[in-house]
Order: C-alpha cells, then sequence, then structure tokens
C-alpha cells in the first residue's frame, strides 16, 4: 500500500504561529486578572458589614453612697460554746453535785465564742468560769504563809491540801465558794482555808473583762521545805 503525501498550499510562517500564541496569552491574563479583581471587591463587600460598637458607660455612685454600711446591732450577745476540762489533780471524793443546774448539750458544739451559750443570753457578772476556757487566768499575787497546826508538826504530818475556790473580779476567793477537796489530816483544812481567803489573785479575763473563775489550788505541808503554794 502507497502513502502519497497532499501538499497544502497554506503555508504556516513564524509570524503565524507567533501571534496565536501572544492571542492566548493575552486571554489567560484578561482572565486571571479578572477572577482577583473578583475576590479584591468580594473581600471589600464582606468587610463592609457595620458592626454595633456602641459602648455603655456606668455613671459611678454617689460619695455619699460609697460608705461601708455598719453592722446591725445585735440584739444579744454572739452564740458560744463551753469546754470541758479534766482537772489537773483528780479529788479523791465526790465533788458536790448542783442537781438544779441546767445541762443543755447545744452550749458543747463548738459553734460560736468560747465561754458563751448556744442561746446567746448574756451570762451576766456572776457567772463562773472554767480557768482553761478564759484568756488569762487567775494568778497569785500575794499570799501569807499558812499556818502549820503545831500538833501535826509534832506528830510529823505533811502532804497536800487541794483547795477549790472562785476567784472574783476583785482578786479575792470567794468565801461562800471554798472547799478542801483533798487533804492528808483534817487537821489542815481549816488553815488552808485561811490562806486562800488572805491570798490575793490578779483576777482573769475573758474577751478584755473581768470574769469570775474556778480553780483548784495545791498546798502543800512540809517539815523540810517552806510550806506554800
Amino acid at each position: 500500500m502507497a502513502f502519497a503525501l497532499i501538499e497544502s498550499n497554506r503555508k504556516l510562517g513564524g509570524k503565524s504561529l507567533l501571534g496565536g500564541g501572544s492571542l492566548s496569552t493575552v486571554v489567560h491574563a484578561a482572565i486571571i486578572g479578572a477572577a482577583v479583581l473578583a475576590t479584591i471587591s468580594a473581600d471589600r463587600g464582606s468587610s463592609g458589614i457595620a458592626l454595633d460598637t456602641a459602648l455603655v458607660f456606668l455613671a459611678p455612685p454617689p460619695e455619699h453612697q460609697t460608705a461601708p454600711t455598719p453592722p446591725p446591732a445585735l440584739d444579744m450577745p454572739l452564740k458560744g460554746f463551753q469546754t470541758l476540762t479534766v482537772p489537773a489533780i483528780v479529788p479523791a471524793a465526790i465533788p458536790p453535785v448542783d442537781l438544779q443546774e441546767h445541762f443543755d448539750p447545744k452550749d458543747f458544739s463548738g459553734t460560736g465564742v468560747e465561754g458563751g451559750r448556744a442561746a446567746g443570753v448574756d451570762p451576766g457578772p456572776d457567772r463562773v468560769y472554767a480557768a482553761a476556757v478564759v484568756d488569762e487566768p487567775p494568778e497569785l499575787l500575794a499570799a501569807p504563809p499558812p499556818e502549820y497546826p503545831p500538833l501535826l508538826r509534832q506528830a510529823g504530818i505533811t502532804g497536800r491540801v487541794v483547795l477549790q475556790a472562785v476567784i472574783d473580779t476583785t482578786g479575792r476567793a470567794d468565801p461562800a465558794s471554798v472547799q478542801v477537796l483533798q487533804s492528808p489530816n483534817p487537821g489542815f483544812n481549816i488553815p488552808s482555808q485561811r490562806w486562800i481567803l488572805k491570798a490575793l489573785f490578779r483576777p482573769a479575763r475573758l474577751g478584755g473583762r473581768l470574769v469570775r473563775v474556778l480553780v483548784s489550788l495545791p498546798l502543800d505541808y512540809s517539815l523540810t521545805e517552806r510550806t506554800g503554794s
């Protein structure tokens, strides 16, 4: 089979090829430029959305209203609680029990001010506190030497007397409250009671005020050492 080439009279010169390429370049450039312009226009259009930028300023309150409000006055003292303490010296005899004394478990909840009551009732000036619950317990300032009974001295009897008393706000022991909790011999009881009634104490304080406090005091009688508390 023979193939014959048909000669075309069309001449493709270099000028025609160049012209077609230039036209294609221009068309593509125009399309790209239009796309870029459309994108820029869209961005400008979206950024033109109005935003609510209004600011609200609150005026400060008047000066007369800025002062802190004082706390309301209380009709009764703050509620408190009592503290049970173990005595340092356990008495040999059972101390007297007041059957008329009211016991409220709420007074020992540990809530409120120590030394108070759950109901917040003012105990009054005659209230007696334990030495462990006051801020400053009574302190012995001065006392004369206790009288040693002559018969007991001659017999060589010694020992410790434990006294219990209420020290009032003047620093003196309340005579009606003095009791002997422990004694090696009954002959020491009266001299020991006389001694504590002559002693001077620094009164106890609770919350900055003077209060009455129940204390237990040891008093030693010895033949070889100086007798005292």
